[in-house]
């Protein structure tokens, strides 16, 4: 494998333990860590703009991505499109992402508990007061950051425009 390729596999942490420890030592070393979450079933500009800005709130940036089965907990059963092993390769792959962590409940409550991010950042459609785990940031002195949609872009209408593209006459 090439060097390139193992440092975006390093990115790619599996377990919650190893997570914690590393967001830890981040903290330890002074740096702000910046945690979100979400699907990321089909990435858009709107993904991947929201994820630079989170990135540009600090030091590192952890995603947290639905496993499969929380997916079509949340969105049907016709989702996810890709696979988590393909959502977590494409997120590790920007540069401005330190690592991405599956989790397997319908919210990121417990993961958020394991790394205590010092900013937890979500998308313009949560009120402040509404974030998942912003009891336990802001125990930690952290804060919630919400961040405006780019308007025009979501998942479920790129998928609406693929099947309106693939329908047989």
């Amino acid at each position: 494998m090439t060097a390139p390729l193992e440092r975006l596999h390093r990115k790619i942490v599996m377990h919650r333990p190893a997570a914690s420890e590393k967001a830890a030592r981040w903290r330890r070393d002074g740096e702000k860590v910046v945690f979100t979450n979400g699907c990321f079933d089909l990435l858009h500009r709107g993904h991947i703009t929201y994820l630079a800005e989170a990135a540009a709130l600090g030091d590192r940036l952890i995603i947290g991505v639905n496993d499969d089965a929380s997916v079509q907990r949340l969105k049907g059963p016709q989702r996810p499109i890709l696979p988590l092993e393909d959502r977590l390769f494409q997120l590790a792959a920007f540069f401005f992402v330190d690592m991405v962590i599956p989790f397997s409940e319908d919210t990121p409550y417990a993961l958020i508990e394991a790394l205590v991010p010092d900013i937890l950042v979500k998308g313009g459609d949560y009120a402040p007061e509404a974030v998942v785990g912003k009891d336990v940031v802001e125990a930690h002195g952290g804060r919630v950051v919400i961040i405006p949609f780019i308007k025009g872009y979501s998942t479920s209408r790129l998928i609406s425009k693929i099947q309106q593209h693939t329908r047989l006459p």
